[in-house]
């Protein structure tokens, strides 16, 4: 098949949907498809490219969240969508209400994703609690957008339960994200032969993980306030893997602990390497459509210690309630971590259950179920 993904932002690795739309174009590349990108950025041989829209006003926040707007090129988006046998959108945004309409157009089948919840958006500016904001933006992107597909993928059926539930009629396709196997492998490594010795700068310490954009919806600051709270405080070192708008906030609140909070962006190999030599992962966020990064840090043999929050999917995961900790408690935080901290054996023996629970979530399986979503929608348009 020759496939077309949209999607406005599409190099950046601080956005778990263009990291997502990434690694599905090269697997589906692996099973013999050729895919392209309609996008912002510079051309190359594998995308159409479009201008950047620089958004009066919110642009300075869009720029700490590596995100941008692609500029609607009618030309460009039309060329795209001639090329491609099937054309997939991921955002519900301008190209790609374009590129749906042209391909209605000229009768090329369309499937959509539902990757971005709104309070994804409304956080960023003190609204994400605002419930009658963020069920405004719910029903117009299902009447401007969605109700006009047929097949819409969802990474959970959190999400999937979050949309049909306000009145999204298309099939939803529950199909996860999925981790890079080498995710998968580095745990398998880690539970037979034992994880790798820590870094000199970690010995002697509790190194306890967090991997995600810095924003106020990924709730940072429940981590970085638990640590006084728990019995093991002096030798917590906390690690946050990745970048984003509240990074001077959360420096300023993680200075007075006894080991400040590292910040770093990393790459995966990296990222692979510190979550091996962690003792635990929070994932702290209130919302999530689904969190890789809380898959990839069990599928390296770590226990997840969760938000238990009702807009999130990340909850799913918790083998148990001892992986569960109230959304937006600290104390309760505090509580959970020092619970698996008191039982080393305990915990070696869940991350073993959690380790194998991971391979659930593999990128070619996940792949394999979203190149089936797209031969079903043409074939669809066929009839």
């Amino acid at each position: 098949m020759k496939i077309l993904f949209v999607i406005d932002t599409y190099d950046t690795s601080n956005n778990g949907t263009s990291i997502s739309a990434r690694r599905y174009a090269e697997e589906l590349r692996k099973r013999g498809n050729e895919v392209k990108i309609l996008t912002s950025g510079a051309p190359g041989d594998d995308r159409f490219a479009l201008p950047t829209f620089k958004m009066p006003v919110f642009q300075p926040l869009m720029d700490k969240q590596d995100f941008n707007f692609a500029y609607n090129d009618s030309v460009v988006i039309n060329q795209a969508v001639e090329w491609a046998d099937v054309v997939h959108c991921f955002l519900p945004f301008a190209i790609e209400i374009a590129a749906k309409h042209h391909a209605d157009k000229i009768g090329k089948p369309s499937t959509a994703a539902f990757h971005i919840q709104p309070q994804n958006m409304t956080s960023s500016v003190g609204l994400g609690k605002a419930d009658w904001v963020n069920e405004r933006f719910y029903r117009n992107f299902r009447i401007f957008f969605y109700d006009k597909f047929q097949h819409i993928h969802c990474p959970s059926e959190f999400m999937a339960s979050e949309i049909r539930r306000r009145g999204y009629k298309a099939k939803l396709h529950v199909i996860s994200n999925g981790i890079d196997e080498k995710f998968i492998e580095a745990g398998h490594r880690n539970m037979e032969t034992g994880k790798p010795a820590k870094e000199p700068q970690f010995e002697g310490k509790i190194v306890v993980m967090m991997v995600g954009r810095l924003s106020k919806e990924k709730r940072q600051d429940v981590l970085i306030n638990a640590v006084p709270m728990s019995k093991y405080a002096d030798k917590i070192q906390l690690i946050f893997a990745g970048r984003g708008p509240q990074y001077d906030n959360y420096v300023a609140l993680g200075k007075g602990l006894p080991h400040p909070p590292i910040f770093d962006y990393v790459s995966s190999d990296r990222l692979i390497e510190l979550l091996s030599e962690a003792d635990l992962y929070v994932h702290a966020s209130d919302m999530e459509s689904e969190a890789i990064s809380c898959i990839e840090a069990f599928a390296t043999g770590l226990v997840p210690v969760i938000a238990n929050s009702t807009e999130s999917a990340t909850p799913q995961f918790a083998l148990d309630g001892r992986s569960l900790f109230m959304a937006g408690n600290s104390r309760d935080l505090a509580r959970a971590m020092d619970y698996w901290l008191d039982h080393p054996n305990e915990r070696a023996y869940i991350e073993r259950l959690y380790q194998k629970e991971a391979k659930r979530y593999s990128l070619s399986n996940s792949v394999r179920m979203f190149e089936q979503m797209l031969i079903e929608a043409i074939e669809d348009s066929k009839k």
